[in-house]
């Protein structure tokens, strides 16, 4: 909530931010901190320049300290131009703060045409015909699992909680675990894991007048449902998005609620992240190979949502506006497959293609190598039918709060991260199912006032 206070406390909306700067000069943040990933920004940046004759300064932002850099910004007068790789809780918790330029993003979206993007992804960023970004790339929380194990055990792929709480179980023995699930209090991981599976029956965490609603029967449901998975077939201990990661490659988890970003990593194209099950070390690709990908997991009281991400192209108020809509243009046209270059497996295009009904860029997207020390295209590895669920991640994407007009608790939210809280208590058996959420209801409660 610090950061939050400080952006109200700088008064953004009356600063004048970087419009000391020339019609030429641009500045640019990128969440996209990564070495790797800033030259690739740069060769980016440096085609633009030459196309456009605007000069771009980079600046790499780390995810977590965005909100007191822009502030400290504001106050200094320094702001960016433009930002990319902005999530969807930061672009509504700056555009609560009126920092964003809807304009220029409303200009941008209708100047590329709303019909090239992915319907969800432009509703994710939009308020009626106005947008506060520009949606640009993202990925999905899906459940990976052992599509050899569960042929064997005569299971059908874990769609719906019934049949992975099944599986869960039957595949749960001496040496391996039904599933591996988080559950580190720390993690924003373990909060998306459970709005992922919140989503899929229909669990909100918020409604439209700024009311909890984190344990309604719906979300109870999934309460429950977590706590028998997070208890009786997932490794004890505290689990987090490298040991659940870890778990499933070593072949002790028959499943993992993991990002997209997993898909490299499983197909052995990371060293610092590689499949360590028997037969891995013969083949690398022998776990990609046998394995199955779900995007959403359907709950009994309905709903086929899921958690992803939305990247996004903002521009900050006070600006180079004009310089500002090139690049966004450009990141998304003549640069749009250098920029889903740096990392495919975790930047599924939201812009389908230059024209609406083509789909050329998730074509050229299928063409893109992922991995770090080892490079392939995906559908090298992976079978058709997992290829076919990735490609369709966008059909599943759902958030809380921004449906609901609530997105502004988004960022606090994240920061605070109360559900994973309440998600480690009712783990290690300190905390029943119910009153984990009541406690997560409480939390979200405070939040969403001291944001109203």
């Amino acid at each position: 909530m610090s950061a939050a206070i400080a952006l109200v406390a700088t008064g953004l909306s009356a600063c004048a931010g970087s419009s000391a700067r020339p019609a030429d000069r641009l500045l640019v943040w990128s969440l996209e901190a990564q070495p790797d990933r800033v030259a690739v920004q740069q060769r980016m940046l440096a085609a633009f320049t030459k196309a456009t004759g605007i000069r771009t300064e980079l600046v790499a932002v780390d995810e977590g300290q965005l909100p007191q850099l822009i502030a400290s910004a504001a106050q200094t007068g320094d702001l960016p131009d433009v930002v990319g790789s902005l999530p969807l809780g930061f672009v509504r918790q700056l555009d609560h703060f009126d920092v964003l330029d809807r304009s220029v993003a409303t200009q941008v979206l209708d100047r590329l045409g709303r019909g090239t993007f992915a319907p969800r992804t432009v509703q994710m960023v939009t308020e009626g015909r106005q947008a506060l970004a520009v949606p640009s790339d993202g990925w999905a929380q899906v459940l990976v699992y052992r599509k050899d194990l569960f042929q064997q055990a005569g299971l059908p792929a874990p769609t719906t909680y019934d049949a992975m709480m099944r599986a869960a179980t039957r595949l749960t023995t001496g040496k391996q675990y039904g599933i591996s699930i988080a559950t580190d209090p720390a993690d924003v991981f373990t909060q998306q894991t459970f709005e992922s599976l919140a989503l899929g029956n229909g669990c909100q965490l918020i409604d439209a007048k700024g009311t909890a609603q984190i344990d309604s029967p719906r979300c109870l449901r999934t309460w429950r449902t977590y706590r028998q998975l997070a208890g009786k077939v997932s490794p004890e201990g505290l689990q987090d998005v490298d040991s659940t990661r870890a778990s499933y490659f070593a072949g002790q988890s028959a499943m993992v609620l993991w990002s997209t970003f997993i898909l490299d990593e499983l197909a052995g194209l990371r060293n610092d992240a590689v499949p360590t099950c028997g037969p891995c070390k013969r083949d690398k690709t022998w776990l990609a190979k046998h394995s199955g990908v779900v995007t959403a997991i359907t709950g009994p009281d309905g709903g086929s949502g899921g958690f992803g991400e939305v990247s996004s192209w903002a521009a900050i108020k006070g600006g180079n506006t004009k310089g500002a809509a090139a690049l966004m243009g450009y990141a998304l046209g003549p640069g749009y497959t250098t920029w889903l270059g740096m990392a495919p497996e975790g930047k599924f295009p939201a812009r389908l293609g230059p024209q609406p009904g083509s789909r050329q860029y998730v074509q050229d997207w299928s063409r893109l190598k992922s991995g770090v020390d080892t490079k392939k295209v995906l559908s090298t590895v992976y079978d058709a039918q997992t290829m076919q669920q990735v490609t369709g991640v966008w059909d599943h994407l759902d958030r809380w709060a921004i449906p609901e007009n609530q997105g502004a608790v988004l960022g606090p939210t994240s920061a605070e991260l109360p559900i994973a809280k309440a998600v480690a208590e009712m783990s290690n058996g300190s905390q029943s199912a119910d009153g984990a959420a009541r406690d997560a209801r409480d939390a979200v409660d405070e939040i969403a006032t001291s944001v109203s």
